[in-house]
């Protein structure tokens, strides 16, 4: 039986809109938790401004655990809590919770290699100026590492994009599960090279815009 192309566009715009909405909403949610982990991980290391052993020490080995899960087996182990946030671990917006853990510390890490790039003598030079902990942060480091953090922030995002496709694997909807229910299942090659090529420009323009925002910072 012919594949009724005239139902799938239909779907293929509604996948879109799920893919960027969970996208979006858990990048946002992701920078908000990633980058004051990132912060704490360099200021409260060995020789950082706020040095804390045992803060750096249990994040550090948190974020070890989250990265070292595959987001798939992740997204089952977390149902429960998944449940408890959302009231469901079914649908586009159950993904978010799952995307957020897998991304949010990922980028943490990121942030934490853009900071440790900044040159040491920057810090203290606003030490010597009688800086408190909190300008040095907000007005040294991160200045200082903006550039890099956009980029590392790109190769999160496009991360992320990879992440909500598996989780159409999980009936998360998206691109991802149009891929599988239409492509693989139906064994439909039109619509998974429709799906690729699309999660293929979205990264390209990702990249693209990352790489001229990056460029921008660096020339101020």
């Amino acid at each position: 039986m012919a594949f009724d192309w005239s139902w799938f566009w239909p779907e293929f715009f509604t996948a879109i809109n799920q893919t960027l909405y969970m996208v979006i909403v858990s990048l946002i949610i992701s920078i908000i938790i990633g980058i004051p982990v990132g912060v704490i991980l360099v200021i409260t290391r060995e020789n950082g401004i706020l040095e804390n052993k045992w803060i750096f020490n249990i994040l550090n080995v948190i974020i070890n655990i989250f990265r070292s899960i595959p987001f798939i087996i992740l997204v089952v182990a977390i149902i429960p809590f998944t449940r408890l946030i959302v009231g469901t671990a079914i649908g586009t917006t159950a993904a978010i919770v799952p995307l957020v853990l897998y991304t949010a510390f990922y980028i943490g890490r990121l942030v934490e290699s853009s900071l440790l790039e900044v040159d040491k003598g920057t810090i203290e030079l606003a030490q010597s100026m009688g800086a408190t902990p909190w300008q040095i942060i907000w007005r040294f480091l991160l200045p200082e590492a903006l550039a890099s953090i956009v980029l590392n922030l790109t190769i999160a995002t496009i991360g992320l994009i990879g992440a909500s496709a598996m989780a159409g694997a999980v009936g998360a909807g998206g691109v991802g599960d149009l891929a599988i229910t239409y492509g693989y299942n139906q064994f439909q090659t039109g619509v998974m090279i429709i799906t690729v090529v699309t999660l293929i420009v979205l990264v390209q323009l990702v990249q693209t815009l990352g790489n001229f925002l990056s460029r921008k910072i660096r020339r101020k």
